[in-house]
């Protein structure tokens, strides 16, 4: 792991917990040591900042907080060193408008994080499986009109596996100079304003304090990491990580993120290098 490393900013899901969603105790270890020897941690995310991601070191078990919390894919950023909420760019009403009628052809189930409840069209599978895992009530509009109602960090879509390369294909032949679109995981795509990403709210924390990006050593998996990845000093992807994500990348892990990857790339470049 080259340079000064001075932060360590990961991905949640498919990087830094197990496919069941497990922080091991392997890895659970390696941020106790990281806190220790007084490195900065801090977890990058799709989450929301107040809904899941203030309350996730105490979940893990930590008895400390982490310096950096990113959430909404960098609309929002906690400055753990500042105790400091920032927000970043929001998707106007008009073009959550234009989103849900681009994606009606396919007759999913959009849905969006609305005044600390999970709000959608209608409860299927996938939205009772992410009320469970992400512990956020359910709430079903009155009508499509609710979706746009406000403002808000991101609109998502829960899709079949099978069906994803079809549909971002399509979303691809209908840019926009407003929004974007992007895989966050295998079965969803999220569209964000175009300017949001991880990088945003690093840049920004790094700003804060002094640090250069390239103090940073950022771990991800899905497309969402890659400007994370891009702008740190040293950015690595999970084995079980996305191909466009990985050739982007200084490093691959050895392992996946059901094997403690993430821990054993810490092990073998940054702690035993350091004597630690």
């Amino acid at each position: 792991m080259k340079g000064d490393i001075r932060l360590i900013l990961c991905d949640i899901d498919g990087t830094l917990v197990t496919t069941d969603r497990r922080l091991t105790p392997a890895t659970k270890a390696a941020i106790e040591k990281l806190h220790r020897h007084g490195m900065y941690f801090g977890i990058a995310s799709g989450r929301s900042i107040d809904q899941q991601l203030m309350h996730q070191a105490e979940n893990w078990g930590f008895d400390f907080q982490f310096e950096v919390l990113i959430g909404m894919n960098g609309s929002e950023l906690w400055d753990g060193l500042q105790h400091r909420r920032y927000d970043y760019y929001k998707l106007k009403r008009e073009w959550i408008k234009e989103i849900v009628e681009l994606m009606q052809p396919f007759d999913l189930n959009p849905f969006l994080y609305y005044h600390d409840k999970m709000l959608c069209l209608r409860v299927d599978e996938s939205t009772l499986n992410s009320s469970r895992k992400n512990r956020t009530e359910i709430l079903v509009a009155e009508d499509v009109s609710q979706l746009y109602a406000e403002e808000n960090a991101k609109i998502m879509f829960r899709i079949p596996e099978e069906r994803m390369e079809q549909i971002e294909n399509y979303v691809n032949q209908h840019p926009s100079p407003y929004y974007k679109a992007f895989k966050t995981q295998t079965t969803m795509l999220e569209f964000a304003d175009r300017r949001v990403s991880k990088a945003v709210a690093l840049k920004n924390f790094c700003a804060n304090h002094g640090l250069s990006t390239d103090q940073v050593a950022a771990f991800g998996d899905m497309t969402n990491d890659n400007e994370m990845i891009r702008c740190s000093g040293w950015g690595v992807c999970m084995s079980n990580g996305s191909e466009e994500t990985k050739a982007l990348s200084d490093d691959v892990t050895e392992r996946s993120n059901d094997e403690d990857g993430f821990a054993h790339y810490l092990d073998e470049h940054l702690f035993q290098p350091r004597g630690w």
